[in-house]
């Protein structure tokens, strides 16, 4: 999955939790109450992109804003139903999965932002000329299937450029193993993740041209779900844990190297190539703090809004939703 890059104003706040000696983050209970447990959905595979995580858990972060944290990993699908039925009590999930499984009555709310930048691209080599969406007309697109992120995001970089996935033959690779494709010239492009496969290509000697969606649709990349229930019923954790992973975010964007260490410390095989881990983590930083400027985490109500509008419009929601059934920004870091 995705890759990204100043401390912001989370880690401020950040500070402040912990200053004075209480070490509580707003919202958490106190000590002598005991620590709020949380199980909390990662991805299928363990990666450096959850080093926030691994850094917030390895750091105390969570401990000091009186949780105890569990993960698990899980694959998107899997994540969003658990959520919404409790079992999981925080997960991360990419927008574009969020909005339809809510007009579906799945109660999940996303509650942050974690990749401002919407990281799934189309990429190739740059030696192919692919320089635009407009290129991408008669050419082979490696793709892992016709569902979820790249796939939306694929429909709506070509409706960009009054093309179809009609113009170009789509080569399904249900393995993942379209990255490995194009490297070696089977097809002409792909989809993947920024912080992944043209990380992937140009540590192999490649120079990647990636292309990206956000300039025409601003569709809502991963972020943190909570169900509906779950903030009802822990609105104080969920706040808690909102607001420490913020700060290991923001330490991470300050020092990346913190970053790379936790998850070599949770996922030790990582070190086995520590250089690409931290090029992968270089890119997911990046795609974290967006072009914008805005604090991380940061829910941008206006994007959400046009999302469902384009979503709709694919037929992937039934009816437009207004914004305020799917996300709920009120559990952020005061700004």
């Amino acid at each position: 999955m995705p890759i990204r890059r100043t401390i912001s104003a989370v880690l401020v706040v950040a500070v402040a939790f912990v200053a004075g000696g209480c070490g509580l983050l707003p919202g958490a209970s106190p000590a002598a109450s005991g620590p709020t447990p949380l199980t909390v959905g990662l991805g299928y595979i363990p990666s450096v992109q959850f080093a926030p995580f691994y850094l917030a858990q390895q750091s105390g972060l969570y401990r000091d804003a009186g949780l105890e944290v569990t993960f698990q990993n899980k694959i998107d699908p899997d994540l969003i139903t658990l959520v919404g039925q409790g079992a999981v009590d925080i997960g991360l999930a990419d927008g574009t999965s969020v909005i339809p499984a809510v007009s579906q009555g799945i109660p999940i709310r996303y509650v942050a932002t974690v990749y401002r930048t919407f990281p799934s691209i189309v990429f190739a080599k740059a030696s192919s000329g692919i320089a635009d969406a407009g290129d991408l007309e008669g050419t082979t697109l490696g793709i892992p299937g016709r569902y979820g992120s790249s796939w939306i995001m694929l429909q709506a970089l070509l409706e960009s450029a009054g093309l179809t996935p009609d113009d170009l033959e789509i080569r399904d690779y249900p393995d993942f193993g379209q990255g490995v494709a194009v490297q070696q010239d089977a097809v002409d492009a792909a989809t993947g993740f920024v912080n992944n496969e043209p990380v992937q290509l140009e540590l192999a000697g490649d120079d990647a041209a990636v292309l990206r969606v956000d300039d025409f649709v601003p569709l809502p990349g991963p972020g943190q779900i909570a169900g509906s229930q779950t903030i009802e019923t822990k609105p104080a954790a969920i706040r808690a844990f909102v607001g420490a992973t913020l700060a290991a975010m923001a330490q991470i964007v300050d020092d990346p190297e913190q970053g790379l260490n936790a998850s070599i410390a949770s996922v030790p095989e990582l070190a086995q190539n520590r250089e690409a881990q931290a090029a992968i983590l270089a890119a997911t930083v990046e795609a974290w703090q967006g072009s914008d400027g805005a604090p991380l985490g940061t829910v941008v109500r206006a994007d959400w809004e046009e999302s469902i509008a384009y979503l709709t419009r694919l037929g992937l929601v039934p009816t437009a939703l207004p914004a305020d059934q799917v996300i709920d920004d009120s559990l952020l870091p005061a700004r």
